[in-house]
């Protein structure tokens, strides 16, 4: 893979829209790539997890109806970096993403760093997923152990991912409607209700400034809510990174990056507005005992409301098992194209990263197996802890790596970008801010996010110690590059 990248260095792409070398991948060779409707429902469908649909109810219960700010804020920031990562995927798509730019603009450094901690967070994800989904399954058949039901989804989607990159679109594309169709019904039966259009219901949008304010608790709780929800929003990057690898990359990177705000308003602010007008905000249950999507269901009248959201949350859980694995695999083929893990990781079946695929599982697995045997053994913790500001790292990585891409850009090449960053390099200074900001936040809020803070760093240091070695693989992959 090396060799062939090498090749297209030294080229130019006329599919780039900048002119910048393209980095080829042997899934251009995959004879069944994404369709539009997949990118479509995989941009639609790809953030809307069990964070909405139940972790809102702890923002709402914490903040109060001005989590909607906590949402919009939030949202505002993943948008800034989507849109970066879109200026730099629709010049050159690649399923690297943004560890492949992180490369080329500001080094291997960058690419090393960034592109592990985003494997380790989704080995992460797909962890707890599986704990969350087998828990779930095993309360409709008790009969059956959760650690039983937690491994068989894992298998489960580990052959959707296997099979070919078409198989794992077509299954997220079914998982992603039942989560667009749950949502849509949410909002349409939420506005006739918080209208009083709705049998049995009333009027009741005041609940947005009674019951103590709109902000009850103030301004510091707001700022503290964006630390909280900004997670819920990641995983948006999964579209970019799909639309990489489907029929038409350069207008799927384009749509994926252009529609995320509507998404994001429609989606999650949409979906917290109509909770804190329906229910008064200190009146919503605790998410623990009663998913606060499941809790309004049943104010609608709809009858067996807690097991279909039940349902609904299975399938989101599902869905981040697919796509995750997806993104864990994907990311991981990148780290061995480019020296930064075993050769071996690279290698392909139809265009499917296979051991990267079933390396990325393993974690998993021991997680899962740690998490049942010795549930307090904190291991499982330290985990999801370790990789919590991922997130921040990778979005503070796309603004570095966009505001050096666009310096190194002639004026020419600049003006025939397809998709732009607006007031340049401004709010990519912004949004650098808003990280540093909100980890600073963390690091002055509640013990479990200094937790995650701590934590997180760690896995940044124990990278670090490792750096001196990958930086000889990669200088060897250099080498070789310049030589072919």
């Amino acid at each position: 893979m090396s060799l062939i990248r090498a090749n297209y260095d030294a080229q130019i792409s006329p599919e780039t829209s900048a002119g910048l070398p393209i980095t080829p991948n042997s899934l251009e060779k995959e004879p069944k790539k994404l369709r539009s409707r997949h990118v479509t429902m995989i941009t639609l469908g790809g953030i809307i997890g069990a964070s909405l649909f139940v972790g809102s109810g702890n923002v709402i219960r914490t903040v109060g109806p001005a989590a909607i700010l906590c949402y919009l804020i939030g949202g505002l920031l993943v948008f800034l970096a989507m849109r970066m990562l879109g200026e730099m995927a629709a010049a050159r798509p690649t399923t690297g993403s943004f560890m492949e730019y992180a490369r080329t603009g500001l080094g291997n450094w960058a690419a090393y760093f960034v592109g592990w901690l985003y494997w380790y967070f989704w080995v992460g994800v797909l962890a707890f997923e599986a704990v969350v989904g087998g828990s779930i399954l095993h309360g409709w058949v008790s009969g059956v152990p959760a650690w039983l039901f937690s491994v068989g989804l894992i298998l489960l989607f580990t052959a959707s991912n296997l099979i070919s990159v078409r198989s794992f679109g077509e299954v997220e594309f079914w998982l992603a409607s039942v989560k667009v169709l749950a949502i849509i019904v949410f909002l349409g039966i939420g506005i006739l209700f918080a209208t009083g259009l709705w049998s049995g219901s009333t009027f009741s949008i005041p609940n947005l400034w009674q019951h103590g304010g709109f902000a009850p608790h103030g301004i510091w709780p707001i700022i503290s809510g964006v630390a909280l929800v900004i997670f819920s929003y990641f995983g948006t990057e999964i579209a970019v990174m799909a639309a990489a690898e489907s029929e038409n990359p350069s207008k799927g990177v384009r749509q994926a990056a252009s529609t995320v705000i509507w998404r994001i308003l429609l989606f999650f602010v949409g979906a917290v507005t109509i909770m804190v007008i329906v229910v008064p905000w200190n009146q919503l249950p605790d998410p623990k005992e009663h998913a606060p999507f499941a809790y309004i269901f049943g104010m609608f009248g709809i009858p067996a409301a807690q097991t279909i959201m039940t349902a609904v949350i299975l399938t989101a859980v599902c869905s981040v098992l697919n796509s995750g694995l997806y993104s864990a695999a994907r990311m991981f083929s990148a780290l061995a194209d480019d020296g930064f893990a075993p050769k071996i990781v690279a290698k392909k079946h139809r265009g499917v990263p296979v051991v990267a695929v079933v390396a990325s599982t393993l974690g998993a697995y021991a997680a899962v197996f740690v998490n049942f045997v010795a549930p307090n053994s904190g291991v499982f913790d330290f985990i999801m802890n370790s990789a919590g500001l991922v997130a921040l790292f990778v979005y503070a990585f796309i603004a570095l790596t966009q505001m050096r891409t666009r310096q190194k850009m002639t004026p020419e090449e600049q003006s025939h970008l397809k998709l732009k960053m607006w007031l340049h390099p401004w709010l990519a200074v912004l949004t650098i801010s808003a990280v540093v900001g909100i980890v600073i936040v963390m690091l002055l809020g509640d013990e479990s996010s200094r937790t995650q803070v701590w934590t997180s760093l760690v896995s940044v240091v124990v990278l670090a110690l490792f750096w001196p070695l990958a930086r000889k693989s990669v200088a060897r992959v250099d080498a070789t590059r310049t030589t072919v």
